[in-house]
């Protein structure tokens, strides 16, 4: 836990109590956001309750981390209360098409955030922007450059309060981020801020079409008036809800990258012991193992299921080690995999795609501080002979991912 944290957890004590009775904190909440949008979605709020009566129950919530959580919260329906603004004043939004979408997954720390990258630099693509998907709106150059510098003042001072989280997943407002932002409900709650029990098992019944079926209108609204472009969208648990994209997207193709897990999973408890340490008083590494096996197991149990009823040309693989042996042979063949055009200008570019920034540290973590390596190997049993056919773990790396 940061200083800044620590301080701020001290003079929060005495006036933050929302957690002690959440519906009342979430009513008031709702209260407030309808007032300044002049309008109301109950049926939305609703379940965005559902969310803050779990974030309440998270173990050892920090008075920082009660204030943090309901801010994103109301922001998210604030923002839905945006876009249908936008889209009773403009009804010919929904007849936007979002032709042929691409959508990474694959288990988190698995080089995700790079197939992204690659993948949405070509002038012919387009992924959703960090900023784009807080204040979710039509074309304003004026409004939107205000915008950032806001939002960019706010991430600096989230930085503050975890200054390892640029090493391990480097965020900007300006630039492509995962279209959990998009999704009122999702395993990113818990993942983010702490064990939610009684929220994950609400999240289990859930119907999740409506929130896909949320997340493209905005890129409806977001492509309205602007140059129309081939969608790439980046989460990770999109791999265990790929019949319910397939049911909104018909025609998209999943990008699912691939690694080892017992790597992946070293790397995963050390970015959720970095998120949970901004909302907790205080964490427990074998508390965040438990979470993280039992979580990513379950993910690429049902993403292999999945996977069995999608048509094998839905999907496209790319491994971890192949990727980053030689990324100028392969992120042309994913190009080519998913029926995009790779340019001599993409060639050019890709070198500064790949590189991290400079002076970046590598991101160290020790999965023996969470679990016994052994344990994941044989969870990710079945999981590891699919990747034996797909990667090449011997192959020296050219770039750091």
């Amino acid at each position: 836990m940061s200083r800044t944290t620590r301080v701020l957890n001290t003079v929060l004590a005495p006036v933050v109590k929302g957690y002690q009775d959440p519906d009342r904190a979430w009513a008031d909440a709702v209260a407030q956001v309808e007032k300044e949008a002049g309008a109301a979605d109950r049926r939305f709020a609703d379940d965005l309750g559902a969310v803050v009566r779990g974030v309440a129950e998270i173990p050892r919530l920090s008075p920082l981390g009660w204030s943090l959580i309901m801010a994103d919260v109301k922001a998210r329906y604030a923002n839905r209360l945006r876009v249908e603004r936008v889209l009773a004043e403009h009804p010919e939004i929904l007849d936007e098409p979002i032709t042929a979408p691409v959508v990474v997954c694959g288990l988190p720390r698995t080089a995700t955030t790079l197939a992204h990258r690659v993948l949405s630099a070509s002038p012919q693509h387009r992924a959703p922007l960090l900023w784009e998907m807080q204040d979710t709106g039509l074309a304003d150059p004026r409004a939107e450059r205000k915008l950032v510098r806001q939002l960019s003042r706010g991430a600096a001072m989230m930085e503050r309060f975890a200054p390892d989280i640029p090493h391990i997943h480097p965020i900007g407002v300006d630039r492509p981020e995962e279209s959990m932002f998009l999704l009122p409900h999702g395993s990113h709650w818990p993942i983010l801020h702490g064990l939610m029990p009684a929220y994950t098992a609400w999240l289990a019944q859930r119907d999740l079409t409506g929130d896909y079926e949320y997340l493209k209108r905005c890129l409806q609204v977001l492509q309205h008036g602007r140059t129309p472009r081939r969608w790439f969208l980046k989460y990770p648990a999109h791999l265990g809800d790929m019949d319910t994209i397939k049911k909104v997207f018909p025609d998209a193709t999943f990008v699912w990258t691939h690694r080892d897990p017992v790597t992946v999973i070293g790397s995963f408890c050390s970015l959720v012991e970095t998120f949970w340490g901004m909302y907790q008083h205080d964490t427990d590494r074998q508390v965040i193992g438990r979470f993280a096996l039992e979580h990513l197991a379950a993910q690429v149990e049902r993403g292999l299921e999945l996977r069995r009823n999608l048509p094998p040309a839905s999907i496209v693989d790319v491994p971890y080690h192949k990727l980053s042996a030689d990324p100028f042979t392969e992120v042309p063949r994913l190009y080519a995999a998913i029926g995009a055009t790779w340019t001599a200008e993409d060639q050019d570019r890709l070198a500064d795609v790949v590189a991290k920034p400079r002076g970046t540290p590598s991101h160290q973590y020790d999965l023996s501080r969470y679990l016994d390596p052994a344990q994941v190997e044989r969870t990710f049993a079945s999981y590891n002979r699919l990747l034996d056919r797909l990667d090449m773990r011997d192959a020296e790396p050219a770039v750091e991912l």
